[in-house]
């Protein structure tokens, strides 16, 4: 198996904090910081025990494509990708909600609804509709941020009253999610993709609202291709798609929800290169651009050297 990034324990000269969340190492050096796309993976907000190569660096190559291609929509915190696995940025004070947006009754959403609800974070939904049916309109469906644990779905309401965004910052941060959908949605639709779901974070530096994190990434959306789908709707088959869901239903059918008392299931060589390959393919499907293997991710120095070079802004 080639190397994987599990997880780094740099100590840089000026840093001044560290923090590591589910997938990815953060640096912290003043208002700048240094974000390390580990090829770890997470499922039902459980990270899962083995580490998949190439997938950091698909995720921080697929977030730098698409932060360029909206920055013109709303200003985001990417300064540099000083290495295939890292970007450097903005340090924003993160809102602590996730803007998910949907524009197909699929995953959680489908899941809630097939329950026989007909409401998602206090937004109705029509009866009538099967799973992967296109919704009348996308629709925002916000959860918290949980650092550990499930994020939960939670309504524009409670957000608001609870005072953890102002309705004046909650009214743009929705502008921005359903600009950057629509944006994201063209783009897909040029790579012959239909842009599913996904989310979308934000910060303030200052007086100004920034989009952070990743974007358009398959740890962060939903990609169905566009030949065949009415086809497949028409016919009940499954969708077929680029997306982290093929983890979740492979956890799924091995007894594995992220729920109290279950095992997650053994990953195998196998299991873990399928894996591996799929974010290659969506990587390509989605950039239009070959994937070029980063076969260096043992060379530490040279990625703690640029780190520090481009903090630096040399």
């Amino acid at each position: 198996m080639t190397e994987a990034i599990k997880e780094t324990s740099f100590n840089f000269e000026g840093q001044t904090d560290f923090y590591r969340g589910k997938v990815r190492d953060v640096y912290f050096f003043g208002d700048r910081i240094a974000m390390i796309a580990s090829d770890r993976i997470s499922a039902f907000d459980v990270v899962l025990p083995r580490a998949i190569p190439f997938k950091g660096q698909v995720l921080n190559q697929v977030a730098a494509i698409n932060l360029n291609a909206t920055k013109d929509i709303v200003p985001n915190w990417l300064i540099d990708t000083p290495e295939p696995n890292v970007s450097v940025g903005i340090k924003c004070d993160a809102f602590p909600v996730e803007m998910v947006i949907r524009g197909y009754l699929a995953g959680h959403a489908w899941r809630t609804y097939s329950a026989g609800k007909r409401e998602l974070c206090g937004v109705a939904l029509p009866d009538g509709l099967k799973e992967n049916d296109r919704l009348p309109s996308p629709i925002i469906t916000p959860t918290t941020k949980a650092h550990e644990g499930h994020d939960e779905d939670i309504t524009r309401e409670e957000i608001i009253s609870q005072g953890l965004v102002s309705e004046a910052d909650y009214s743009a941060l929705e502008r921005y999610t359903y600009d950057l959908f629509q944006r994201g949605t063209e783009l897909a639709a040029k790579q012959d993709l239909i842009l599913v779901d996904t989310k979308y974070e934000f910060g303030k530096y200052g007086n100004q609202i920034y989009l952070i994190d990743e974007i358009h990434t398959p740890d962060s959306s939903r990609y169905f291709y566009a030949d065949g789908y009415q086809q497949r709707q028409d016919e009940n088959i499954a969708q077929k798609q680029l997306s982290k869901e093929f983890v979740r239903q492979w956890l799924i059918s091995n007894g594995f929800q992220g729920l109290e008392g279950q095992s997650i299931p053994k990953m195998t060589d196998e299991v873990v290169k399928s894996i591996s390959d799929r974010y290659i393919e969506l990587f390509e499907k989605v950039t239009g651009e070959k994937f070029i293997q980063n076969s260096a991710v043992s060379d530490k120095k040279t990625i703690e050297q640029n780190i520090l070079r481009s903090v630096n802004g040399q």
